[in-house]
Parts: C-alpha cells; structure tokens; sequence
C-alpha cells in the first residue's frame, strides 16, 4: 500500500533563524503587531510503499535522519495520512 507522509523539518529552537528574522521584521513594518515569532522550515511530502502506516512512518523517519533533516540543526517530526 502507499502512504503518503509528511515530514517537518525546522530549525533547532535553540538556534537563531535569520529567515524568520526577516520575516518577522516584514510583519511588523506591515503594521502586524500582533505576531510574536516566526521559524520558517520545510515540509516535505514522501508516497511511502509499505505493508502499513507505521512502516511508512520507520521509513520516513530513516529518510530524514539520513538526508532530509540536519541534526546539528534541525528537528524532524514524522506523521502519515
């Protein structure tokens, strides 16, 4: 069966994130006062073969840890539809 997965990768949160630095400076010269933080990661969408869900959950999870994911600086997190 295929599974479809969606891994989150995000940057460590003891680790400054220029990207949402930037972004948060944008929405404050917008006038948007009221957002307190921003990170910005990446979401990524795998079509997993597997015989069941937490299969395609093992085999994700070796995928980021192997390759989509940084861990000096980044977190992962793994759920599948």
């Amino acid at each position: 069966m295929t599974y479809n997965v969606q891994v989150t990768v995000m940057p460590l949160k003891e680790l400054l994130d220029p990207q949402g630095k930037a972004v948060m400076g944008g929405l404050q010269n917008l006038g948007l006062t009221t957002v307190q933080d921003v990170r910005i990661g990446k979401n990524i969408t795998l079509q997993v073969e597997a015989n069941n869900p937490e299969e395609a959950k093992k085999i994700a999870e070796e995928a980021s840890k192997k390759l989509l994911a940084n861990p000096v600086m980044e977190y992962f997190e793994v759920s599948v539809n």
